[in-house]
């Protein structure tokens, strides 16, 4: 494991990863029937938003324990996909309000957030280049005749 392979991108979409885990544990609407988490109001959203933390983990870790390219760009290949779908889903769970809720709360706003970290940092990782183990080779310039 080397941490010095983690990038602007993968570190982004990790912030991203743990403000969705967070917000799945906060209140997300306050409605008549009391305060509703996401478990209360478990649907596609939710599960979307999983599978983009499940992508951006598994991003991070690919970038963190692979020595070759090919496996973290994969992994990251995905989680743009996953990422803009879980933005969708949360911005859809910000504005609906389910089982008549309200008012919504943090939690919706930070699943929105965090979606947007990880769809950010994945687009990153992309664009990035992996910065080199090794230092350049730097050979003698043949003499001039």
């Amino acid at each position: 494991m080397n941490l010095r392979q983690l990038r602007v991108g993968e570190t982004l979409a990790l912030v991203g990863a743990i403000a969705v885990i967070v917000s799945l544990f906060v209140r997300d609407y306050y409605g008549p029937a009391g305060n509703l988490d996401a478990w209360n109001t478990f649907g596609p959203g939710v599960v979307l938003l999983v599978a983009a933390v499940c992508a951006a983990l598994a991003m991070v870790l690919s970038a963190i324990t692979e020595r070759s390219p090919a496996l973290p760009v994969s992994t990251a290949v995905w989680c743009v996909l996953l990422g803009f779908v879980a933005v969708i889903a949360a911005l859809v769970r910000a504005l609906e309000r389910p089982d008549h809720a309200t008012e919504v709360c943090f939690g919706a706003w930070l699943a929105l957030a965090g979606a947007v970290a990880i769809l950010l940092g994945a687009w990153l990782a992309l664009r990035d280049e992996r910065p080199s183990l090794y230092e350049p080779a730097r050979p003698e310039p043949r003499p001039r005749p």
